[in-house]
């Protein structure tokens, strides 16, 4: 047995035996909450909104709810994230020294996120929980020897005012701690470069050299990774190259509409773990197996809230209330879909982070991410939330026997100037029953939506579905943004963005 190996195994398993779950989570992120809040009184924000008396509260999370506003990206931006890329002390002492521009899947242009030291240090942190987590997976200890490759985006960051700037991803890698060098693949040379054929197509050069056991990254652009491993070198599956793959850490998008297509690449299966890794954090992974629920990290200097996404906290199109209902870890329940808010030492305060969430398992703090507060669909009365949307072509998908990647869809006018419902549907192979699928969407969707049912019955006249190619709907996401890294397809779009996807197939 490798001696190494069998000391991080060992190390591993004495640390979960000694770790145990907060069980007093209200008091647990009041302490997250009170160091954010002292470490940033001396700031603008911090002046601004009193965080000095603030901390003289007897109740300093229900007193601070009461006096710092609940903050969407455009007006944190606006008021004050952008006055830090000139300016030192604004929302967290001194000045950002990153910038991660975001995939921008709910918008036109790319989000500017602050990423402070003490930012970095909250994703090594939970990276650190995660490989922790890993003794629970019962693995070789000769594993923890072994490569770990991480497909991100270009780790090639541009220089901008003050600043350097990146994807979150490329960020993270180009601040890999020494120690896992050695294990860290394809490297800090490949992963700088920039154009994404280029970068797999030097990973596919170089993956024989490597011994790889885990591998991170969206389902979409790792699937295609190894695709190009297999074909350059001829393989079957990608365990003729990396025998001794294991794990693979999933995030960014579901992974279930994926599941079979990694099936069809690999001969051994994989230990499919789960993360919620954005450009504002490191919020949860998957700490345990034969689970896709995700641990939060509760102990990581990120305070949490929670507000229902129902009429508690919603309009019936899906805007926020002007007064929500907001709760705080100890005041959730199971199954209740929540949009999340998160206040962080990157200068993030209140910060609505555009996801929505379910609580599976309140003792162990898991939970899945349900969907997007911005994919709500909603032009003619349907109210179709993207759990919904997601659930439905699952339904599709499992009727026809195939494999539905990705789809996007909208709200369009027709010739006759009356509303539709537009779908796209990606698969591997594209010759999905177009008709069919459109039938049993619209038949899931009135089942699962009674607002969509009455939609159909009045505004919404009908539903039209295109089949397409997975790999048509990347090559449209070229034509405005660069393939790989955390570029996402947009699920609800608007009528001009669809027309656009439409006209490229």
């Amino acid at each position: 047995m490798p001696f190494l190996g069998s000391l991080i195994k060992t190390a591993l398993d004495l640390n979960a035996q000694f770790t145990s779950l907060p069980d007093q989570p209200r008091k647990t992120q009041e302490e997250q909450l009170r160091h954010l809040i002292s470490t940033a009184e001396g700031t603008a924000f911090g002046q601004y909104y009193g965080f000095s008396s603030l901390l003289e509260e007897e109740d300093l999370i229900s007193s601070y709810q009461r006096r710092v506003p609940i903050f969407d990206y455009q007006t944190l931006h606006r008021r004050w994230w952008k006055q830090q890329q000139d300016f030192p002390n604004i929302t967290w002492p001194g000045q950002p020294g990153y910038f991660a521009l975001s995939s921008g899947t709910t918008g036109k242009k790319s989000k500017r996120i602050p990423v402070t030291d003490e930012m970095l240090q909250v994703f090594r942190s939970v990276s650190q929980s995660q490989i922790a987590a890993l003794a629970s997976f019962d693995l070789p200890a000769d594993l923890y020897e072994k490569d770990i490759l991480m497909l991100g985006s270009s780790a090639d960051l541009k220089k901008y005012k003050h600043h350097l700037e990146g994807e979150i991803s490329g960020i993270n890698s180009s601040n890999i701690p020494g120690w896992f060098d050695g294990f860290y693949k394809p490297g800090k040379e490949i992963a700088s470069i920039d154009n994404w054929e280029e970068r797999v197509a030097a990973i596919a050069e170089a993956a024989p050299d490597w011994d790889v056991v885990a591998i991170a990254g969206i389902p979409s652009w790792v699937r295609m990774m190894l695709i190009k491993i297999i074909d350059t070198h001829g393989l079957d599956t990608i365990h003729d190259m990396w025998p001794n793959l294991k794990l693979y850490a999933t995030g960014g998008v579901a992974f279930e509409p994926h599941r079979k297509s990694f099936e069809a690449l690999v001969r051994d299966p994989l230990t499919v773990m789960d993360t919620y890794l954005a450009s504002e954090g490191f919020f949860a992974f998957t700490a345990r197996p034969d689970t896709m629920n995700m641990q939060l990290a509760v102990e990581h200097g990120i305070f949490y809230e929670f507000i229902p996404f129902d009429k508690r906290g919603f309009d019936e199109s899906g805007m926020l209330l002007k007064k929500p209902v907001v709760h705080d870890l100890s005041e959730v329940e199971e199954n209740q879909e929540y949009a999340l808010l998160v206040s962080t030492p990157a200068g993030a305060w209140r910060y609505m982070i555009g996801d929505t969430i379910k609580f599976k398992d309140l003792e162990k703090y898991e939970m899945v991410i349900s969907g997007r507060t911005k994919y709500f669909l909603n032009v003619v009365g349907s109210q179709l939330s993207e759990e919904k949307l997601n659930a439905a072509v699952g339904e599709v998908a499992k009727e026809l026997g195939e494999e539905i990647n990705e789809f996007a869809v909208a709200a369009v006018k027709d010739e006759s100037g009356e509303y539709i419902h537009q779908w796209v549907l990606g698969s591997p192979s594209g010759t999905l029953d177009a008709e069919r699928a459109k039938d049993l969407l619209d038949a899931s969707l009135k089942e699962r939506n009674k607002n969509y049912r009455v939609a159909r019955e009045k505004a919404l006249k009908g539903i039209a579905v295109r089949s397409v190619k997975t790999e048509a709907i990347y090559n449209w996401l070229e034509t405005g943004k660069k393939k790989g890294g955390q570029i996402k397809v947009p699920k609800v779009m608007k009528e001009k963005m669809m027309r656009s996807l439409l006209e490229h197939l």
